[in-house]
């Protein structure tokens, strides 16, 4: 008796899935069909996705090869090709493509255009925050003669913590400003505190040194 009830349960079961099938079957079709296009479109999306960067990361060295050279029709057109990747290129590239324009900028005297371009990297959310500190430090550096002294101090303060990758060369600046100010004991202090600091740069401990050596220590 078991067995029969067994049987009778199974053929309901049968029968149920058979009219669930009829009626639902046209919409399970077209969900499948909507899995693998979506599927397939994904893979289609992350191929045109990789194309494109290789293309960004093509035009980005050929913008550094062209600004290599001197001032002239090479740089112009490495310009138009470093805003070409600012524009269609990542978050990375982006970065990098401004901060290599600012700098082509600053070269050829156009500081104004640089200083935007900095601006733009140090306000983008989306950028490395060490590269977002560059761009604070190229502009701060720019301005070390003519900018406002407690301005340049406010940025650079940030960036001199002891725990940031560029303090050596932002505790540097500070100093500039200090000795333009006529701070001399200031400069000094910071001065010496480079010097002995092991974990500068060779170059910043080496200037540090020289400039130490002429205000008289």
């Amino acid at each position: 008796m078991p067995d029969i009830f067994d049987e009778v349960d199974e053929d309901l079961r049968a029968d149920r899935a058979r009219k669930m099938l009829q009626r639902y079957g046209g919409l399970l079709v077209f969900a499948a069909v909507l899995v693998v296009a979506g599927a397939g479109g994904w893979q289609a999306w992350k191929s045109h996705e990789a194309k494109q960067t290789a293309k960004v990361a093509q035009e980005f060295l050929t913008a550094l090869d062209s600004a290599a050279g001197p001032p002239g029709d090479g740089r112009t057109a490495a310009a138009l090709e470093l805003a070409n990747v600012a524009r269609d290129g990542n978050a990375g590239y982006r970065t990098l493509a401004r901060l290599r324009d600012a700098a082509l900028q600053a070269d050829s005297g156009e500081t104004a255009g640089a200083e935007a371009l900095w601006m733009q990297v140090a306000n983008d959310t989306s950028a490395d925050p060490l590269l977002r500190d560059v761009a604070v430090l190229q502009s701060v550096l720019h301005q070390i003669d003519n900018g406002d002294p407690a301005t340049l101090d406010a940025r650079l303060k940030p960036l001199a913590a002891p725990d940031n990758p560029w303090h050596a060369l932002a505790e540097e600046a500070q100093a500039m400003i200090d000795l333009r100010q006529g701070h001399n004991d200031a400069a000094r202090d910071t001065l010496k505190r480079l010097a002995q600091d092991v974990t500068a740069p060779d170059g910043v401990r080496g200037r540090a040194n020289g400039l130490l050596a002429r205000l008289g220590e």
